[in-house]
Formats: C-alpha cells, structure tokens, sequence
C-alpha cells in the first residue's frame, strides 16, 4: 500500500526556481510508489493569517482551508521545499503552515532546501527544523539540498552537472529516511491513538 505525502512548496516569485526542487521530489517519490501531491502556496493563496483553521466554527471555515485541512490529516508524511530569503524561511510557506496546528501532528516531515548560491538554502533548513517540530512533527535528519539551483536542476526538475549528480545521489537516502518514520508513526498509530 502507498503512502500519501504532501509536498509543500512555498515561492510566489514570478520567475521561481524552487519548483525545479519541488517537481524533483515529487518525481521522486512517486518512482517509489507513493501517492504525492503538490501543494503550491502560491496557488492555494491564503491570505495573511488572520485566524488558524481551528479558529473558525465547525463548517464555517473558508473552502480553501477545509479542504487543505482534510489533505493534511489525511496524509502520512510531509515534505517541505524552501527557499532561502536572507538567511531565513521564506513567508508564502510559513505563512501556509501557521494556518494550521493540530492537523500536522504525529506525522514525519523531511525539508529540502535550495537557494540561488552555494549554501542550497541550508539556514532557512535548520529555522524550518525546530517549526515543524513545534507544530507537532517528527522531523527525520536526513535532507536534501540544491544550490545554486540554477546549475543544479533544469527547468523540468532533471539534475544537472555535478550538483545535480550529488543531489541525485542523496534522494534515496532522503526517501528511505521519510518512507521508515511513514511507517512507524502509521503503525504507531495503528496499535494506539496519539496521546492528544
């Protein structure tokens, strides 16, 4: 039986290159037989977060997030793709994520980061560590990294050059990684509701 992962990525910029990154999971995981889906939050476009899901009475929730809430409680395992903004989180994303609480939690969340340069977005990947394990995630230590994103993936999400060879590389490891907790915390949950 497949596992259901949502893949969230979060750029609004009009010439973005993280999809590159988004598109190259989600292939990824769908070689391995998962159920994937990608969550773009620039076409979901919440709105600034005024009030979380759980702050709307029941059935008087915007559409967008109802429907947003059902897909994360009814998946297995995340993965988030970030960019790099000034060596932090970029906001669609964050943005995205702070609408929600409860829904994510009890299940594993991997992070794979990309930025224009060579550091591949790895601050934005250790700030959006200690979030999701905040909002009730397990967050497994492998991840994935791309930089410069440019040189490392093509317009279609294929790896490139030796970037993209190393990045090609390490995808195994980092699907093995999510794929084991997927498991556990569906059995887990299985034998034994969450505590809360």
């Amino acid at each position: 039986m497949s596992n259901r992962i949502l893949v969230f990525y979060g750029s609004y910029r009009s010439d973005r290159m993280g999809i590159r990154l988004a598109h190259f999971v989600v292939d990824g995981l769908r070689a391995r037989g998962d159920d994937v889906e990608l969550i773009d939050a620039r076409e979901v476009n919440l709105p600034m977060l005024d009030r979380m899901y759980k702050e709307h009475k029941k059935g008087e929730a915007p559409d967008v997030l109802e429907t947003l809430a059902g897909k994360i409680r009814d998946a297995d395992g995340f993965v988030f793709v970030t960019g790099e903004y000034n060596w932090g989180m970029q906001p669609g994303l964050k943005n995205l994520t702070d609408h929600f609480l409860e829904e994510w939690f009890w299940r594993p969340a991997a992070i794979a980061s990309y930025s224009a340069g060579r550091f591949a977005g790895a601050r934005a990947a250790v700030a959006w560590h200690g979030t999701l394990s905040e909002m009730g995630m397990v967050v497994v230590s492998s991840t994935i990294s791309a930089g410069p994103i440019a040189q490392t993936l093509s317009e279609d999400g294929k790896p490139t050059g030796d970037g993209g060879k190393a990045l090609a590389t390490a995808l195994p490891r980092f699907v093995d990684d999510l794929t084991w907790w997927v498991e556990a915390a569906k059995a887990q949950r299985a034998r034994k509701q969450p505590p809360y």
